[in-house]
């Protein structure tokens, strides 16, 4: 049903006295019992929360001297370097990538019209919003909209009511095996597809929706992906009836991961390359044909990711932490987590952000290696294989984002071995927590800091855990199974063969509680 109007089926009517979209259901004359004692039905409502959200919005009077809030895309090196002179900039109706030099693109906010209002306005509006079932506004990103996509018509948004995840106190995890009693995990893998990607894909879909309604010449939407990327894009674009595209690795993701993308019914094309070689084919493909790239290359999927800090911070009731540590791969995520972090200092919710570590697979690290060298010379390298498939990326496009986020928060790179990440893994696992690969280089980089003193036992310390440890079963499987070659598994919990009989599982069980209470 299109929000433009209303429509009717046989045996309803819409109530005219309704401030929202309700359909009344009436029984017809014949339906009714031929008895005087019968009781009045019921009346059964019908709601269209999309309707009723635009007629809402129509009913509020905009004050002539409210704000117009709007974005726009503008180069990055104008973020990094303010005082590079260009008047360069595109609207986000606009399908562009990069700059005329071929620089990254960032979305823009007018934040003279934001900062009309000051932070508690700001505060009390998103905390407001907070588990609501309003469209669009009870999703997380969505809460945020005004400092998203502001100018995005409601009924334009394909939402999954993503975000709002949960702030994980690891106590036991963290008092046990780190000594502090103020480390969080924020899972934002509990989310629809499981991982953070839905956080920018509800974005950058939802502004696809709006340039095929403006009849911009669009078929569908495509992305090379390791796994997370493909899920969330096929399964925003199916919400939307759109076709999407996806080039992936083949044989370098799991089965939980290639299932999603062909359950949605997204066209997928396995290529034999990594996903650098599937990044480059898939710039190409959309350079020549009209579909449009939903990489991170793509500076709206950030707008999304960006609100996963915002979230941090009202979870903590607007109290900042002193650490948040970041798996990087192709690195647009820590500069979201920067983006959403310093657009709250900026207009006044919290006055100060905290610092940042970005953690990389040993095995796929350029990042690491550029901080190593203090910046002086970053080296793409060739990705070798990890468990931590998602990040498995050696030529990061987002380098230059990651780079001056981490030089604006006082940051730190970190990196994780296979051996490491996997223990950490497994160790955060035993106390409950069930976490992904990825999430295992961000704890083995919380242990290193630990180790050194960098991350004092009092810090309040936030590890982002990006995907859902359900992705990756095979691996978890592979590790307590000890069946990964070169690798201890020093914390494998493997079933143990006992035979059928009372007392053979009578004497398992004793040497095992004997264990424990040793």
């Amino acid at each position: 049903m299109g929000c433009s109007a209303f429509f009717t089926v046989p045996g309803t009517s819409v109530n005219p006295r309704s401030r929202f979209s309700t359909f009344v259901v009436r029984s017809s004359a014949s339906d009714l019992p031929h008895t005087s004692a019968s009781p009045p039905q019921p009346v059964k409502q019908y709601h269209n929360i999309r309707e009723e959200a635009r007629l809402h919005n129509n009913s509020i009077a905009i004050s002539t001297d409210h704000p117009r809030f709007s974005a726009k895309y503008v180069p990055f090196t104008a973020i990094a370097d303010p005082s590079s002179s260009t008047d360069e900039s595109y609207s986000l109706d606009e399908i562009v990538y990069r700059s005329q030099s071929g620089a990254l693109l960032d979305v823009h906010h007018d934040m003279d019209a934001l900062k009309h209002f000051d932070g508690q306005y700001w505060r009390s509006l998103f905390d407001s919003r907070v588990g609501k079932t309003t469209w669009p506004v009870g999703s997380g990103v969505w809460s945020k909209k005004e400092w998203v996509l502001p100018e995005i018509d409601d009924d334009d948004i394909i939402s999954a009511f993503e975000g709002n995840s949960n702030l994980f106190w690891a106590e036991r995890y963290g008092k046990e095996f780190m000594g502090m009693n103020d480390l969080w995990v924020k899972h934002c893998g509990n989310s629809h597809t499981g991982s953070f990607k839905d956080l920018g894909m509800t974005v950058l879909v939802s502004q696809v929706n709006r340039l095929r309604k403006l009849k911009k010449p669009l078929v569908g939407v495509g992305c090379a992906s390791t796994g997370d990327t493909s899920a969330a894009l096929s399964a925003y674009c199916a919400s939307a009836g759109i076709p999407s595209i996806v080039f992936l690795p083949a044989n370098k993701i799991s089965m939980a991961q290639l299932v999603q993308p062909i359950a949605n019914g997204a066209f997928v094309l396995s290529i034999d390359t990594d996903f650098d070689g599937c990044m480059q084919l898939i710039r190409e493909v959309t350079a020549e044909l009209p579909i449009y790239l939903a990489n991170s290359l793509n500076s709206l999927r950030l707008e999304g990711q960006k609100t996963a800090a915002i979230e941090i911070l009202q979870q903590f009731d607007w109290e900042v932490p002193d650490w948040v540590i970041v798996p990087g791969g192709n690195l647009g995520n820590i500069y979201a987590f920067y983006k959403g972090f310093h657009m709250c200092k900026e207009l006044g919710l919290v006055d100060r952000i905290p610092r940042l570590v970005c953690a990389q697979a040993a095995n796929a690290n350029p990042l690491y290696l550029y901080y190593k060298s203090e910046w002086k010379e970053f080296k793409p390298v060739k990705a070798n294989a990890t468990f931590a498939s998602a990040i498995q990326i050696g030529d990061p496009v987002s380098i230059d984002r990651a780079v001056y986020a981490l030089k604006n928060s006082n940051g730190i790179v970190e990196e994780a071995t296979e051996e490491e990440l996997m223990d950490a893994m497994a160790q955060a696992d035993s106390t409950g927590m069930f976490t992904c690969p990825h999430t295992g280089v961000a704890l083995t980089a919380l242990i290193k800091l630990r180790r050194s003193g960098v991350i004092g036992p009092m810090d309040r310390t936030v590890v982002v855990s990006t995907a859902h440890g359900l992705k990756f079963t095979q691996s978890k499987i592979d590790y307590h199974s000890k069946d990964i070659k070169d690798m201890a598994c020093r914390f494998a919990n493997p079933p143990v063969q006992v035979k059928a009989d009372f007392g053979s599982v009578m004497d398992v069980l004793k040497k095992y509680l004997l264990s424990k209470a040793n």
